[in-house]
Formats: C-alpha cells, structure tokens, sequence
C-alpha cells in the first residue's frame, strides 16, 4: 500500500496487519470523503511523477513554486483535464469525472498552500517574531499589547481613549488598558456559556452555543455613549426545538447599552429573532459581526444556525439565518429595506444566501457595504454585498462539498435557479484559508495602504492585503505568513492596527508598529 500524505494519516490508524478505523476517525473520514479521496486519486495516479508531497520525480516536475501553466483553480483544473502530450502529461478528463479532477487541484492546491483539513492549527506554535517585516508597500514589526487571554476571543473594539474592549466568547466582556492589563468582567451583560463539545466528524473545532460575538461602538460613541453588543441567546424548553431534544438552542441578538463604573446598564434590544427560530446548532457557524455606516444603519451577519445538512431556509426569506440583516440604529426598520414592505419575512434582511460570514464593514469612502465568508472545501469570499442580491448558498459555490461533490443542494430543496440570479464574489480565495475578520484601511500610520482590505485567516493563520478597484481584484499579498488564528482585525483612532489571536494556550492582542 502506498504511503499516503498526512491527510490520511490523520484519518486511519494503521496496525501491520489488520486497518482499524478508530469510530471518531471513521466520522471525519466520512464526512471529509471527498478530502481523502482526492489524496488518494493523486497518490495512486500523480505522485509517480509529481511527487507523494508535490516535490517532483524523475519522471515529473514539481508541482511546489512556479507552475508553467498558472496556478490558479481553473488553470490546475485544465492541466490536469486537457494534459500536455508534447511534455508526457496525459490526459485525464477521460479517465476522472470534472468533480474528480476539482477534487485533486484542490488538494494540489491545498498542499501548496500548507492549508488543509487536518487541523484548524489550535494547536501550532505561536511566536510573535521579533524582527521587522518586509512587505511591498511597508515594513513594520509587531508588539505585543496583551497575551494569555482565554483561547476563545472574539472581537477587539478600540475606544477613543486608546483602550480596547474585548469579547471572549465564553467569557464575557472586559477591557484591555493601554498598559496591556485585562479588567475584571463588566457585570450585567448577557451571559457567556462555557459549556465545549466537539462533534465525531471534527474533533479540533470547539463548539458550543450562547457564545459573546461581536462589540461595537456607536460612530457618536462619545456623545451618546451607546455600545452594541452581539450574541447567541441561549434558552431552555422555549420551543419545540428545545422541548423535543430536551436540550438548549440559541439564535443571535443584538443589544446596546452603556459601561459606567465597569458595569453594563441601560440594555436596550436592537434585534431578535422569532422565538421558534432559536436553533440547536452550535454557534461556532452564527456568523457574529456588526458594522456600521454613515448614514445610521446598523449591519449584521446571521450565520448556519440552522440543523439541515441541505441548509434548508437560507435561501427562505421568513428565516433569519444565512442573512445580512440592517436597522436603524433603534432597531427600527428602514424604509429603503429591500423587504421592508413584505409582511411574509424578516424586513431586516438585506441580502441572503450566505453561508459562514466571518467579516463585515462598510467603506465609508465609497458607501459600499463589504463581507467575507467560508466557502466549503474551497471558494471562500470576499462580497460586495448589495440590497436584496442573493449570495449563492447552498444552490451554488466555486468550492467543493467535503463529500467530494459539486455544491448544488438546490435540487434536494426544488429551487431552481440561473446562474445569473447569484451575485459572484469580487475574490474567490481558493484553496479556503478560513477567510476571518478584516478593516479597510485608512490608517495615517500606513498611508499606502490606503483603501486596501486588510484580511485575516484562521487556518492559514496569515494576513492579507487585498487591494480592489472597481469592484474587481488588483493585487493580494500575504503580509504576514503562518502567525496565528487571526480572530479579528480592528483600526483604533489614532490608525493603530490591532490584530486579535486565538490560541489553545491563550488569546494574544498584537498590534502593528510602522518601521518605515
């Protein structure tokens, strides 16, 4: 038996004789099939020539570095389908289906790109290098603001002061001085939960629900004083969810109050859903962020919380979940809503078909509302989200399903639809890095970086600089390279760029120090 990558290691326990399949294994093998039968369709056809680890062979060129024939998803996918005889490449579109060759350029791609779906990196060393680094536009270095935070931050908001607030999702809220010292936590917010599980089928993702998400201020924070604090409401026995499992569920709300005398007071409800919409599913997918305009508008992301592995009900616009959604900055509804004169939906919603948003803010310079968001294996995004537009989830993805099939469950749900009914990502960032938070810079510390999208990743662990014009990509460039699970992303007032870091030994604060 040929030796596979680490990939398969991490799914099967092998004895010298007999193949044990450990029952937690055998769940993430099964629900990460098509990962591992693209590993092994390379290893049994490819690595002869190319290399078990892409590192080449007699016969074969590497397929690491520069690749001849472009490295881009659907140029790996036309090397491998059309081959190139004049060289010895065969072809193999009449030998692999079209899933079948995707599913080996995502892996040619995965493992370029050290991404994969072993490890969501909980666990990789963390260490804030010490030198400066070098990137095109500006150098900077990193300093540490505060470290040993619990593993399982959230969001970073700084305040006018130069002090940060900060949410730790099963903890609460505290306060981060300029010296770097944690508060204690403010009292009266809404409960944190702490209660982990893990599922079989993804052993190193912690889960959980009634999780804190995303801190925001009012943009007259300092004449009004009003925080907005996002969460997952966590009730028992309140529908017939929770009554017939016998267990919670959840589903996001948005409050605002004020901190006076490290205490949480006048709470008021901004948003909530209906109560038979509070779901059993972790909030590990709820989505979480907020942000607002210039203009009194308050955008947030409701992420899955919903059971169905179809997902059914992001695409139904009576449910909250898969959905933009925008208020007033009361929680009133706006007029100019896309649906905010239909009775039959939720008026706050302002696009749907979203599947795992991860960022969201809105360019005050060009009055654009922008999100990022996980694709499956494959076809992360970064949107320009306009009223009423339909994103795409789950009828249609540039990713693959983990079960190694295209994404098309609008045939399990009777929707049929054309491909031009769904708004395409302005970036398609495959193979997936677990797109995270991200800020548009203006920052007067890094002036050329002015306009770009700064963007985070958890599994790739990196930071991105993307700049786009006119709605389309112009350059990325990894600013920084395996750091650390970059969580959130924020600019203070004085243009301090502040980088957030879940760790499984503790949550960092870093911030960006020009040395130009």
């Amino acid at each position: 038996m040929k030796k596979l990558s680490q990939y398969l290691k991490y799914f099967l326990i092998l004895l010298p004789t007999t193949l044990i399949v450990a029952p937690a294994a055998f769940a993430q093998a099964q629900a990460y099939s098509g990962v591992t039968d693209s590993i092994a369709l390379f290893q049994e056809n490819c690595a002869v020539c190319h290399g078990e680890n892409l590192e080449g062979a007699p016969q074969g060129t590497p397929l690491r570095g520069e690749l001849r024939h472009g490295d881009s998803m659907a140029e790996i996918t036309a090397s491998i389908g059309n081959g190139y005889m004049d060289s010895g490449m065969p072809t193999w579109r009449d030998i692999f289906s079209n899933a079948q060759i995707r599913n080996i350029a995502l892996f040619i791609l995965e493992t370029r790109a050290d991404v994969n779906y072993e490890t969501s990196n909980f666990e990789m060393p963390l260490t804030i290098p010490a030198g400066t680094i070098e990137t095109e536009l500006h150098n900077f270095r990193l300093e540490t603001v505060v470290s040993n935070l619990n593993p399982l931050p959230f969001s970073i908001e700084p305040l006018p002061d130069g002090r940060l607030l900060l949410t730790e999702k099963t903890q609460g809220v505290s306060i981060i001085s300029r010296g770097g010292e944690q508060s204690e936590l403010i009292a009266g917010t809404p409960r944190a939960y702490d209660d982990i599980y893990r599922l079989d089928s993804r052993l190193d993702i912690e889960r959980g629900m009634g999780w804190l998400f995303d801190i925001v201020l009012h943009p007259n924070y300092e004449e009004n004083g009003w925080i907005y604090l996002y969460f997952g409401d966590r009730c028992d026995d309140c529908n017939a969810i929770s009554r017939e499992r016998g267990s919670p569920v959840s589903m996001n709300k948005l409050v605002r109050g004020k901190i006076e005398a490290g205490e949480w007071i006048g709470q008021e409800t901004i948003w909530e859903a209906n109560i038979e919409h509070y779901s059993a599913s972790s909030d590990v997918a709820a989505g979480g962020r907020v942000a607002f305009d210039n203009a009194g508008h308050i955008f947030f992301s409701v992420g899955l919380k919903v059971q169905q592995r179809n997902h059914r009900g992001v695409q139904d616009l009576s449910t909250p979940w898969g959905k933009i959604h925008r208020v007033n900055d009361d929680g009133s509804i706006p007029q100019d809503n896309p649906f905010a004169h239909r009775d039959d939906v939720y008026r706050s919603i302002y696009t749907y078909g979203h599947r795992s948003p991860q960022g969201l803010e809105f360019d005050l310079a060009n009055g654009e509302l922008w999100g990022t968001e996980h694709g499956p294996r494959g076809g992360d995004e970064v949107n320009r989200l306009l009223p009423g537009r339909n994103y795409g989830w789950p009828l249609y993805s540039l990713g693959m399903d983990y079960d190694g099939t295209p994404v098309e469950y609008g045939k399990d749900l009777g929707i049929a639809f054309e491909l031009s009914d769904i708004e395409q990502p302005v970036v398609d960032l495959t193979p997936s890095p677990a797109v995270s938070s991200f800020i548009i810079s203006n920052s007067t510390q890094f002036p050329e970086w002015e306009g770009d999208f700064l963007v985070g990743s958890l599994k790739a662990r990196s930071l991105l600089r993307i700049d786009i014009e006119n709605n389309r990509l112009v350059r990325r460039e990894i600013l920084i390279a395996g750091l650390g699970r970059i969580r959130d992303i924020e600019q203070g007032p004085d243009g301090d760029i502040y980088l957030l870091l879940e760790h499984s030994a503790g949550g960092q604060i870093v911030r960006l120090v020009p040395v130009d």
